[in-house]
């Protein structure tokens, strides 16, 4: 049985070295659960969402953080917005065929991932990195290559079987007070950390999986932040969409239609409204302008 979603970050006391272990199955099937995608397409947003969970967990402020590759392949776009409370959302665009077990590089072609961390107080800021990585993995692990000054890597396991599909990773990541040497201390880890299993991620205690990796180290575990599928959208937001619109084309589907209905494509809520609402939204925007 898979465990709760959560976030778990430790501490190697004897090393200056960090790391975070996370199980997102649950909040996985919430965002495949509307979706017709293919398993490869499953597999990859898993992927990202691990990538991009591990990642806000990085981080030192409040806000949110998006993680997106875009391509000239089948696949134009996959996303996964997240925040520092751990609330995931994600959704990814299909046009074309994509055959079981396909590649990244298949799915995505000639493709960058972009990487926006957006503070509530503070400024943006973006990365792009190439896909030029086989992996998910690498092409994180590349990213932070370029960008930070502090070894990181990560550890990602996805797997999509019989419609049943288990997310988790780990990462680790040198403390920036770390010693010269504390690099030989860093690789060992990284390679006990190759070891683990998406299986083990999934079904043992955390306690239990970081004794089976680490059992001759001194290991800090700390208390869990939980992670969960929540979506952003409301009626509110649609209501802001549709006052930017030009008049003629919302009245064009409203006389087409009947009805405006806004589907969000990634939690499937449906936001409809009929003439007199626009009326209302007119109204009410005429009066704040004057």
């Amino acid at each position: 049985m898979a465990k709760q979603d959560q976030l778990h970050r430790f501490l190697f006391e004897q090393h200056a070295v960090r790391g975070e272990m996370i199980t997102v199955d649950n909040t996985f099937a919430q965002i495949l659960e509307n979706h017709d995608y293919p398993e490869a397409v499953k597999t990859l947003l898993g992927e990202l969402l691990v990538a991009t969970s591990l990642l806000t967990a990085t981080l030192k402020f409040d806000g949110d953080i998006t993680v997106q590759i875009q391509g000239d392949g089948p696949v134009k776009l996959a996303v996964i917005n997240g925040n520092n409370l751990q609330q995931m959302r994600g959704v990814a665009r299909v046009d074309g065929p994509v055959v079981a077990g396909s590649s990244l590089k298949q799915m995505v072609g000639n493709g960058f991932i972009v990487i926006t961390i957006t503070p509530n107080q503070g400024e943006r800021y973006q990365g792009i990195v190439a896909l030029e990585g086989e992996t998910i993995e690498e092409c994180i692990d590349s990213y932070f290559r370029q960008s930070e000054q502090l070894a990181t890597r990560l550890f990602i396991r996805v797997d999509v079987t019989d419609g049943k599909a288990i997310a988790g990773g780990m990462l680790l990541q040198v403390l920036p007070a770390a010693k010269e040497d504390s690099h030989d201390i860093f690789d060992h880890l990284v390679q006990l950390t190759a070891t683990i299993k998406g299986s083990e991620l999934s079904t043992l205690d955390v306690k239990e999986v970081l004794h089976r990796l680490y059992h001759e180290e001194d290991v800090t575990l700390y208390d869990p932040q939980s992670v969960e599928f929540r979506c952003s959208c409301s009626r509110e937001r649609c209501e802001n969409t549709l006052v930017t619109l030009p008049e003629e084309e919302v009245m064009e589907i409203l006389q087409k239609d009947g009805k405006i209905d806004m589907e969000c494509e990634f939690c499937g809520s449906h936001y409809v409204f009929v003439e007199s609402d626009i009326q209302g939204l007119k109204k009410e925007q005429n009066q704040q302008l004057h």
